[in-house]
């Protein structure tokens, strides 16, 4: 059924979108400049060697739309009903980039674009810290930075840097940092580290379409298995594209994980305080960025709870009216399409 989409809550509830994307020109720049002198990995040459280079019409787009936190993204946002957007920098931030010095330069700036991006639209925007896992501690003071002073309402990590994981001992006061800040940690997709990608590249299937799922659903798995959130058990970790199939794997992940746990197979692998239904039911969140399908949301509401299933567009890399009718018309109750469209939101992040 098509229906106009309006802002305003004439459906019964706001839209609130909370994985929503920009760019700065300074962050594709370094991305260029590491595809030309050879010090960017595959997934970065094969990602943004394309998108920040093509003439199709696609490519044009999304960079066009990335660029902007004004007047455009507004229209955007109004001719498709939503009526607020969670912004944060498109990924891979500056997780690949070698200089850390430079990264940490970068990423502040940015950050600083969307806080002010933010004071202009204030009932429009919302942001979400990025950081330079390359600098653990500089990352914690960045968290604080943009929780006490920019106003950002989560963190966001695009999942792996250059080949390591949260879970790793590194990591820790970033991890630290967000649970003492209450706020939720967003980990996006990027794509496979050279280690991990093989040959999905050749096969076409290193980004969206397969790849960042793949490598994604990895790392949120390693959290959930070494034992993170019995370290954090307040932290709030949240994850798009159906929170990377995760639902769908439940019970066989954690029925292997238990059988894991008994055989003492992996030195990686030790008793945790709870099964895996228990961590995707207390600080997992999922978001259906980029997968308006009815079934797929209604097993996450299912397996996850109602509670913790949040709308997201997945803007600009998947701006389809259609989708957004898609959520209206979800065979789900009024209290649930409320708080999947905005009062989940509206906690999760504290706006």
């Amino acid at each position: 059924m098509t229906h106009e989409l309006k802002t305003g809550g004439d459906r019964g509830y706001l839209r609130i979108a909370s994985e929503e994307a920009f760019a700065t020109r300074e962050q594709i720049d370094v991305y260029l400049r590491m595809v030309k002198d050879g010090t960017a990995d595959k997934a970065t040459t094969s990602l943004w060697g394309f998108y920040a280079t093509s003439t199709s019409e696609r490519a044009q787009l999304i960079m066009d739309r990335l660029m902007d936190l004004g007047e455009r993204r507004i229209a955007d946002m109004d001719a498709t009903g939503i009526d607020k957007a969670i912004l944060s920098l498109t990924s891979p931030g500056v997780q690949p980039m070698l200089d850390v010095a430079e990264a940490k330069g970068i990423l502040t700036r940015a950050n600083d674009t969307l806080k002010d991006a933010c004071e202009r639209y204030p009932t429009r925007f919302y942001g979400m810290t990025s950081i330079a896992p390359q600098d653990a501690e500089w990352s914690a003071q960045e968290i604080r930075r943009g929780a006490e002073e920019l106003g950002f309402k989560g963190v966001m990590v695009n999942s792996h840097t250059q080949g390591m994981y949260l879970d790793e001992p590194q990591f820790d006061p970033i991890l630290k940092a967000i649970a003492d800040a209450g706020q939720v940690l967003y980990i996006h997709p990027q794509s496979p580290p050279d280690v991990m990608i093989g040959r999905m590249i050749d096969a076409g299937l290193d980004g969206a379409v397969f790849g960042f799922g793949v490598e994604t659903a990895f790392h949120l798995l390693r959290m959930l298995t070494a034992g993170v959130f019995d370290r954090y058990p307040t932290l709030q970790v949240m994850a798009g594209h159906g929170c990377e199939a995760l639902p769908y794997w439940l019970y066989r992940t954690n029925y292997m994980h238990l059988a894991g746990v008994r055989s003492q197979r992996y030195p990686a692998i030790q008793p945790l305080q709870h099964d895996l239904f228990h961590y995707m039911r207390n600080n997992i969140l999922g978001t259906t960025s980029g997968l308006p399908f009815e079934p797929a949301i209604k097993l996450m509401i299912d397996v996850m709870g109602e509670d913790r299933v949040l709308y997201a567009m997945d803007y600009p890399y998947e701006y389809v009216a259609d989708e957004v009718r898609t959520h209206d018309n979800l065979d789900i109750t009024a209290e649930q399409k409320k708080k999947l469209m905005q009062t989940n939101a509206e906690r999760w992040f504290k706006l």
